[in-house]
């Protein structure tokens, strides 16, 4: 291709919104450009790397004997409400009417879609197992949209979904899935860990995230050096010694050691205007470890607290399975002032007469500080069991730095990560529900048993770029760079550059290399910067010593290392380097 025939246009600067250094620089490189919030378009470079990803994507799939199909972007109302999700996802389903006011969802996933037409089309274990896999144009009206296509409103996705006659042909297709992906990724240069998650309104009991390190991430994960145990945050666990007490028993974990400390007299004091806990510890003059918060929840509409250390975070998916709630929400002001009789920021256990839930290591603190229920007041030297009683003690805070790890008592890792890729066993969450059946070998009917596994293409491409760049631009790996040579011709008015850039040109094409000549009548400042700019794996500079000493220069783009070649032995080095 040549780039004084294409559409290339590069930017000096990034707009204001671009914030982090992938959208910047997919925006600066003309990979894309915004269409409205949350939605753009692909320009030439850009739509190459999507594709490229597309095609490795679809080589590792049909390895596994999965078939490639296209499901339609629109759904029935009355599909997604036989699931019954079409409430349950939320507003993030894009819905529409057509001229006859009838509702339609616009697909954010498939499972539905996907289940529907398997239940028409299969129905022995004769059948099975049965992979099926699509990419297709996804639609999902995010709240805030932002991060370019990290968090967009339009992408593209490979969605694959499994048939199996039980859990253990599940499993091995889960596993299968699970090495596809960690191809995939590898074929894409990506840097990145799977960890255990949270199902989310997918469903299922058992999911993997495949999460790209990087510091832009807006997903938090920990990990262990030592026995490779892996999970996003809100999935984590974390290791707690064995110690009893007299309190409810921990379903995921254990309770810390009875405190030895001696009780003080209960206080009341006053607190003008101290909500949060940074202003309460502040104006008390005491740590965030000491304070318990006292957080009013509405599980399944009933309205329940629940007690947290200052300096610890709510895990609302841990606590969700626990209490194996369909829905869990911070309650609104309202409701918390009827509960407690006062304002936000006032909220304590003590004279609650609602349910109470406190985490293992509220249990196990002493003379700790709360709200009073009343405006601007705290208590102070509050004491389970002696001023309030919990109805269950669990495990409910979030993983924290100096956390061990729970199955072998190492120091956690954090990290933030991209999430670019996630597999599910589904179990029968669908096929029970829309009546997906087939027969077994007694003839019996029995529910299908499915998996899901899902990559965002347009995510791979961008965290791709959040891994690899530096000040001045992209450095893409060969697998997916938009042209894997680019050919730089210093001054476009000397006919001798011209006809050497030109055979060197039509020797690559020849050879099935992909090569882009920068033949525009630019400054080579511009060009230069550019071509770094775009981030193509290798660049041949053709120039004053291509014409005097037959020699021409290749720059790697990812080591910035220069080689200068005999123009007869150019092939043989860009093939080499290339591999």
């Amino acid at each position: 291709m040549r780039m004084s025939e294409g559409l290339f246009p590069t930017l000096k600067e990034a707009p204001k919104e671009a914030k982090i250094i992938s959208h910047k620089l997919m925006i600066r490189a003309g990979l894309m450009r915004k269409l409205a919030s949350g939605i753009y378009t692909y320009l030439p470079l850009g739509y190459r790397v999507i594709r490229k990803i597309e095609n490795i994507i679809r080589e590792e799939m049909n390895k596994t004997g999965a078939q490639e199909v296209l499901l339609s972007a629109l759904s029935p109302q009355e599909l997604w409400e036989e699931s019954g999700r079409w409430e349950v996802y939320g507003p993030e389903l894009m819905r529409i009417k057509d001229r006859h006011n009838r509702l339609f969802g616009l697909g954010p996933t498939h499972e539905e879609v996907i289940t529907d037409l398997v239940r028409k089309e299969v129905k022995s274990y004769k059948q099975l197992p049965l992979t099926l896999y699509q990419i297709q144009t996804k639609f999902r009206d995010e709240i805030r949209p932002r991060f370019g296509m990290m968090r967009a409103r339009e992408f593209h996705m490979k969605d694959a979904y499994s048939f199996d006659k039980d859990e253990k042909d599940l499993g091995k297709n889960y596993k299968r899935m699970y090495e596809t992906y960690q191809n995939i990724f590898d074929r894409c240069g990506l840097k990145y860990k799977a960890v255990e998650a949270d199902t989310g309104p997918i469903g299922g009991d058992v999911s993997h995230e495949f999460m790209v390190l990087a510091k832009t991430g807006e997903d938090r994960i920990v990990y262990c050096r030592k026995c490779g145990y892996a999970a996003n945050v809100n999935r984590a666990e974390y290791y707690k010694s064995k110690v009893p007490r007299k309190v409810a028993t921990l379903p995921r974990g254990r309770q810390g050691p009875k405190s030895k400390v001696k009780e003080k007299p209960l206080e009341k004091v006053k607190t003008p205007g101290m909500k949060n806990v940074e202003e309460v510890t502040g104006f008390l003059k005491c740590k965030p470890k000491d304070l318990v918060k006292t957080l009013i929840y509405k599980i399944d509409s009933i309205p329940v607290a629940i007690l947290i250390r200052g300096d610890h975070e709510v895990n609302e998916r841990g606590l969700e399975k626990l209490l194996k709630a369909k829905e869990i929400s911070l309650a609104d002001e309202k409701t918390i002032e009827k509960v407690t009789g006062a304002p936000l920021g006032f909220s304590g256990p003590v004279g609650l007469k609602t349910k109470i839930i406190a985490d293992s290591d509220v249990a196990s603190m002493k003379n700790m500080i709360s709200g009073a229920n009343k405006k601007d007041y705290h208590l102070i030297n509050i004491n389970i069991d002696r001023d309030f009683k919990a109805d269950r003690i669990l495990d409910i805070r979030s993983v924290i730095p100096g956390d061990l790890c729970p199955k072998c008592k190492t120091k956690l890792t954090f990290s933030r990560g991209i999430e670019v890729g996630h597999v599910f066993k589904l179990g029968t969450k669908y096929s029970q529900v829309l009546k997906a059946t087939f027969s077994d070998e007694k003839g019996k009917e029995r529910p299908l048993i499915m998996g899901c596994y899902g990559i965002g293409l347009d995510r791979i491409m961008a965290a791709n770029i959040e891994q690899n760049h530096d000040e001045n631009g992209i450095i893409w790996p060969s697998s997916i760079a938009p042209y894997q040579v680019l050919i730089l011709i210093v001054n476009n008015q000397d006919k001798k550059q011209t006809k050497i850039a030109e055979e060197v040109y039509k020797s690559l094409e020849k050879e099935g290399i992909e090569v882009l000549l920068d033949d525009r009548d630019l400054r080579a400042g511009a060009k230069f910067k550019d071509a770094d700019l775009i981030g193509i794996p290798l660049r041949i500079t053709v120039g004053n010593k291509a014409i005097k000493e037959n020699k021409i220069e290749i720059k790697v783009r990812k080591t910035n290392k220069v080689h200068e070649i005999d123009s007869k032995n150019l092939i043989s080095k860009i093939k080499s380097l290339l591999q």
